[in-house]
């Protein structure tokens, strides 16, 4: 299992990450938890990682999907998400990067449950089709 950043001797990134949501212990914790049961979800299979300084993520067949707290956002990267359809537009950070999309989810937001995994197994699905991100189009999504 890869990771970087510190951790305990002998706890894995599935009792990591575990900690983490518990340490937050506010709105950020709950969604981070949300979050975690949505991927696992629509990607049983996924691997759980520990890694950029205490981040938590998944990684299916090359690729993860960290999900970071800040004060004020809990964010969810996916490093190919300018590959990806978003039909339910659930993008809206990271819009001008040639290959990396975001999901920042505020406090009181809800999560469209369904959009998300569906989003996840279509970068599940690029993932394992081994593809290279596509360049963005010119002019938005």
């Amino acid at each position: 299992m890869k990771r970087s950043g510190a951790r305990q001797e002998g706890e894995s990134a599935s009792q990591l990450i575990s900690k983490r949501i518990a340490e937050l212990g506010d709105w950020r914790g709950e969604t981070l938890g949300r979050i975690r049961a949505l991927i696992k979800e629509a990607d049983p299979d996924i691997l759980e990682e520990w890694k950029w300084m205490g981040t938590p993520s998944g990684r299916t067949t090359g690729s993860s999907a960290p999900a970071k707290t800040y004060k004020n956002v809990v964010e969810m990267t996916f490093s190919k998400g300018a590959s990806l359809k978003d039909p339910s537009r659930l993008f809206n950070s990271s819009l001008d990067g040639n290959a990396r999309r975001a999901i920042d989810i505020h406090e009181g937001e809800e999560i469209d449950a369904p959009a998300l995994k569906a989003l996840i197994r279509a970068a599940v699905a690029l993932n394992v089709s081994g593809r290279k991100a596509a360049p963005p189009k010119r002019g938005g999504r």
